[in-house]
């Protein structure tokens, strides 16, 4: 037992002098420095979106009839805020949506101007739906053959658009399709043949 202490103790003491190695404590003040966080971006200002669809005359009558609260007073619009045309103020986005299959029926996008907001983009071909996405606006568009039913659309088409300043409007950036497999609607096909 008394030679098992010698070894750990030799070993603790070989090697340096312990705390003293890195030299005596600074006693010199530490500034005291804390990260700034970025400011955080102000809140957009909210807007009425169904009073700027009644309102604007690019917004077709169809889609303007069949806007009607769904239950009580809620009406069937989707509101994304966001920065999609380089303004200081927020853009707002609006999907229409029909109250029964919650479809698409017309996608806005509203840029602001003063007090104001200017209809700078419209996609009236249900069933649509926009979105922002890293700055870029974003439309989907799904695609139905002939059978489909309205739960099991047989596709999408995904078309991005980004802001041009050059032409204050909207370009189209990159274009998707994808088709759906159909098993999920209980019809499934046979494999390719190789």
């Amino acid at each position: 037992m008394l030679a098992a202490l010698g070894v750990f103790v030799s070993a603790c003491s070989t090697g340096g002098t312990g705390t003293r190695d890195e030299g005596p404590a600074r006693t010199d003040a530490v500034s005291q420095t804390t990260p700034s966080a970025p400011a955080p971006s102000p809140a957009p200002k909210r807007v009425n979106a169904v009073r700027l669809l009644l309102d604007d005359p690019e917004v077709s009558a169809t889609v303007k009839d069949g806007l009607r609260p769904c239950t009580g007073d809620e009406y069937p619009v989707d509101v994304i805020y966001g920065s999609l045309t380089g303004v200081t103020s927020t853009d707002v986005v609006v999907n229409v949506l029909s109250c029964e299959e919650a479809v698409g029926i017309g996608s806005y996008v509203y840029r602001p101007q003063g007090s104001d907001y200017e209809n700078v983009f419209r996609s009236e071909e249900p069933p649509v739906y926009a979105e922002i996405d890293r700055g870029d606006l974003v439309v989907t568009q799904q695609v139905y053959a002939d059978k489909d039913p309205v739960a099991f659309p047989s596709g999408e088409d995904v078309v991005t658009y980004r802001w041009a300043t050059a032409t204050d409007a909207f370009t189209e950036r990159a274009r998707t399709h994808n088709d759906y497999g159909n098993a999920v609607a209980g019809t499934t096909t046979a494999p390719p043949d190789n």
